[in-house]
């Protein structure tokens, strides 16, 4: 075998030795990434449910009833949440507004199960949020953020 080719198959060599060292790292690191992406867009999502109750607070205390939907509290005159919050969603979330006789529900569920979210959400007018930590719909008997299961069952 002649030098120059011997030389030409020890770049390839090493060349390919590199690819597969970027992709172990990128194979060990891209879990952690994607985990902490989805982390942070749950975390906006309890964030914008907060948002919510703030507008709906501030709408109540001018109209003297709640907004029915999500676009009455981001329209011009009231302009009480971001456009995009107030199109259904953001950040990988999709928020829903109900009315009821009581006064209102938050709904927050993410668009792409376990991809933009793993957790499910669900606020009243009382303002506390229930998690549910699975694809289905929260509801009112899921635990309240930061209470365990246990500590609802003991109540």
């Amino acid at each position: 075998m002649s030098r120059a080719l011997r030389i030409g198959l020890t770049c390839v060599s090493c060349t390919l030795a590199t690819a597969i060292a970027i992709l172990l790292t990128l194979a060990v690191m891209l879990p952690g990434v994607t985990h902490d992406a989805r982390l942070s867009r749950e975390t906006g999502a309890v964030r914008a449910i907060a948002t919510i109750h703030t507008a709906e607070a501030q709408y109540y205390s001018v109209s003297g009833h709640f907004a029915a939907s999500m676009q009455q509290l981001g329209q011009s005159e009231a302009n009480l949440i971001a456009r995009d919050l107030a199109n259904g969603e953001k950040n990988g979330y999709k928020f829903t507004l109900q009315t009821t006789p009581a006064g209102y529900t938050i709904s927050a569920a993410p668009t792409q199960f376990g991809i933009t979210g793993s957790r499910t959400y669900l606020s009243d007018e009382g303002m506390g949020i229930h998690m549910h930590a699975g694809p289905e719909p929260a509801t009112a008997s899921d635990p309240l953020l930061g209470e365990t299961a246990r500590q609802k069952e003991a109540k």
